[in-house]
């Protein structure tokens, strides 16, 4: 299989004066998929524009006919499952099936306060996480589902007609954990790493290498565990968070090795981010569409 290239759109932007150009530009130059955050405000981002992740890919939906569109990563921090089921089925029916929820347990950042709850531990992150993607599974797949959790409750909720996509709608589940690595075998389409965040700061691009193969072998032991087959199982790296940080994108030379040598490790899908000034995801614009042009090529 060849390498996919895709790309994050950050919603930081209004719709009219930027926001949509980018998300039409996305499918000229030939990107798989187009994502987005979904949180509801981020880091150095917080005190300026952010828009919301749904509303903002159904209108991706209406202005693109073949980008896949997604999430990068929708988590429990302030989601819950039946309400979320709803607007991804209809997002799903809007793009004409074209929809992969990224989703994960969420971190402590400022999505973990803003309904006024304490930040959960790790340990319940991961707990809320385990109840919450089997549910999301029945709402996408059942057309009527109740449910009575330790953290989380349906009750006959209805979702009829489901998603275009069957049984539903693809999951691709980011983990490193062991926990989330059996939630992405037995739940996702694929599986989404960011390498190891305890090297961003002081390690190297070789550390990360090994930090990320060691994922990837676990997953693999994981899948052998509760028989899943991993061939099945795409493998998606979301740049910009190991040591090399915006290096792979100041030429494309660099992103082919870096590409190259994450491909050997399985992975089916790399993840760039669309540039932004003054950002930590600066980059030439004219760089970054040479590589989502011409890199793909040189990854077959």
């Amino acid at each position: 299989m060849s390498l996919r290239l895709s790309t994050v759109i950050l919603p930081y932007r209004r719709w009219h004066e930027g926001g949509r150009a980018a998300w039409t530009r996305a499918e000229q130059l030939g990107f798989h998929t187009a994502y987005t955050y979904d949180h509801l405000s981020w880091r150095t981002f917080r005190d300026g524009p952010w828009f919301g992740a749904v509303p903002t890919l159904t209108a991706a939906a209406g202005v693109t006919d073949r980008l896949r569109l997604g999430t990068l990563v929708t988590s429990p921090n302030f989601r819950h499952p039946v309400t979320l089921a709803k607007e991804l089925i209809s997002l799903d029916d809007i793009s004409g099936g074209r929809v992969t929820l990224g989703i994960g347990a969420g971190g402590s950042g400022f999505d973990a306060t803003a309904l006024g709850q304490e930040p959960w531990t790790p340990r319940e992150r991961a707990d809320r996480f385990a109840e919450f993607v089997p549910l999301l599974d029945r709402l996408l797949s059942e057309d009527a589902v109740s449910y009575e959790g330790d953290f989380y409750s349906a009750h006959e909720a209805r979702n009829i007609p489901g998603c275009v996509q069957r049984p539903r709608l693809p999951f691709a589940v980011a983990a490193t954990g062991p926990r989330g690595m059996r939630l992405a075998a037995r739940f996702g389409q694929a599986w989404v790493t960011t390498g190891d965040p305890k090297l961003f700061d002081n390690g190297t691009p070789e550390q990360s290498i090994q930090a990320i193969r060691g994922q990837a072998e676990r997953l693999d032991d994981i899948c052998a565990e509760v028989g899943r087959d991993m061939t099945g199982l795409d493998r998606v790296l979301l740049t910009g968070f190991t040591p090399d940080r915006n290096g792979p994108l100041q030429s494309l030379d660099a992103f082919v090795d870096f590409a190259g040598r994450h491909a050997e490790l399985g992975f089916t899908e790399i993840v760039i981010h669309w540039p932004i000034p003054d950002s930590p995801f600066a980059a030439e614009e004219k760089v970054f569409e040479q590589i989502a042009m011409e890199a793909p090529a040189q990854l077959r």
